[in-house]
């Protein structure tokens, strides 16, 4: 690898802007056609296409092999490192605290206009799929994030699934993290076999009402696909972040802000913008002399390719990098600047914001109590992060006294006639005659 440079916002090529802005979105689409067989297989024989994928990790493997076991999940407590398991807890207290805040009022209502009542309930869905990923790293903390805003909702059943390795096993951390955070049965199966599973149900999985959770482009893909017949939560894609700094930053710790993200994936995007020249040469020297001694070293060098999704970027303007936060969307945005808050009024699109130079990403990754599960890709325009509200449906009600319908009788029957549904008019007008 040629090492990081930096590259002047105004001088990018539309090419180099598009890919940028656009990063691993595009991805997704070309791996849309692989997936589709393997629901359409899944939706057609359930279970057995399960096992004849993950007979790569056990020969023998039987339908009881893709759910962990009461035993394996003691096992794992047993296991798993005593500070581990007191950190899953730590973040586990935080996380549910964070999102016991959300909870809504259970009903509300109002009344329009006299004699008319319209309000609003809450209430939980019934069962979830919760996606935990793996592969390239294991991701207990995905656990925490997905399972407890359910448990915190309400939802009576919360299903979790997550890629097995070799033996069928899978993290310990992983097992004990999703025992903890509430989950009801955890089954060992990954990709785009446990989104379908979840979403068609089969003999042994059963079927959800909405899937959340990260994962690659495959569990993307199959997000996508599937959704209509279940819900999802937003098409979650690598991760990023993209790092708003001016001259008082630190450089040191923006060039270990930028790795760190970098380390997750190969398609995994880091962007720093600043309008300070200095700043930006000095983090590129510091994460270029980093580089070779890193661990992770292969990942992080391919997320840092130039033709890739990473970015140092110099604005002329302050102005000019906010407005290139806001065309970004960042899953992660880190604000690092002389006056942080006065900075936040002005941000428009996010998935999650991390103020001042102690609030790196990974503080909201694990411990702070904000949730994890962010929208990617630009998708932050329209998404917002996993919360209580995705477990919650919010249907209305309205009750009218006979005078109330009076009262607006005609404006109903004008706008159905008007619409051309003379049934819809006479519901009304029947009631008068």
């Amino acid at each position: 690898m040629a090492g990081l440079q930096i590259e002047y916002l105004k001088r990018l090529s539309p090419a180099r802007r598009q890919t940028i802005l656009v990063r691993s979105r595009g991805d997704v689409s070309e791996v849309l056609a692989q997936v589709a067989p393997i629901l359409a297989a899944l939706r057609r024989e359930g279970d057995a296409e399960s096992l004849r994928q993950h007979r790569q990790f056990k020969a023998d493997l039987t339908l009881a092999d893709l759910e962990a076991a009461p035993e394996e999940i003691a096992a794992a407590y047993r296991a798993v490192d005593p500070e581990v398991l007191a950190a899953l807890k730590a973040a586990a207290a935080n996380i549910e605290k964070f999102h016991r805040a959300q909870q809504d009022r259970e009903m509300w209502a109002m009344e329009v206009q006299p004699g008319i009542l319209a309000g609003r309930l809450s209430r939980p869905l019934e069962r979830v799929g919760c996606y935990i990923p793996g592969g390239l790293a294991s991701y207990p903390s995905s656990a925490l994030m997905t399972i407890i805003p359910a448990k915190v909702a309400g939802v009576q059943e919360i299903i979790a699934a997550t890629p097995p390795g070799p033996g069928m096993a899978v993290n310990h951390a992983t097992l004990v993290a999703a025992h903890l955070a509430g989950a009801s049965r955890l089954f060992k199966i990954g990709g785009p076999w446990a989104i379908g599973s979840l979403a068609y149900g089969t003999e042994m999985v059963p079927r959800v009402d909405k899937i959340v959770g990260p994962g690659n482009k495959y569990v993307t893909a199959a997000k996508l696909l599937v959704f209509g017949a279940v819900n999802i939560d937003s098409p979650a894609g690598p991760s990023e972040v993209l790092i708003l700094a001016d001259e008082t930053a630190e450089p040191r710790l923006l060039a270990i802000d930028f790795l760190s993200q970098a380390e997750h994936d190969p398609e995994a995007a880091a962007v720093l913008v600043t309008p300070a020249a200095e700043l930006a040469q000095k983090v590129v020297e510091l994460i270029n002399s980093e580089l070779p001694h890193l661990p992770r070293r292969e990942i992080i060098e391919a997320a840092l390719t130039l033709t890739k999704y990473s970015a140092v970027l110099v604005a002329e303007t302050l102005e000019e990098a906010v407005e290139f936060a806001n065309l970004y969307a960042a899953e992660h945005l880190q604000i690092v600047t002389r006056e942080p808050f006065a900075l936040l009024p002005r941000i428009r699109h996010a998935g999650s914001i991390f103020l001042g130079p102690y609030a790196p990403v990974p503080v909201g990754d694990y411990a702070s109590g904000t949730n994890h599960v962010l929208p990617t890709g630009g998708c932050a325009r329209m998404f917002s992060g996993l919360s209580v509200d995705d477990f919650i449906k919010k249907p209305t009600f309205q009750h009218l006294s006979r005078e109330a319908l009076a009262s607006i009788k005609d404006t109903v029957i004008t706008l159905a006639e008007s619409e051309g549904l003379p049934l819809h008019a006479r519901a009304v007008a029947e009631r008068f005659s």
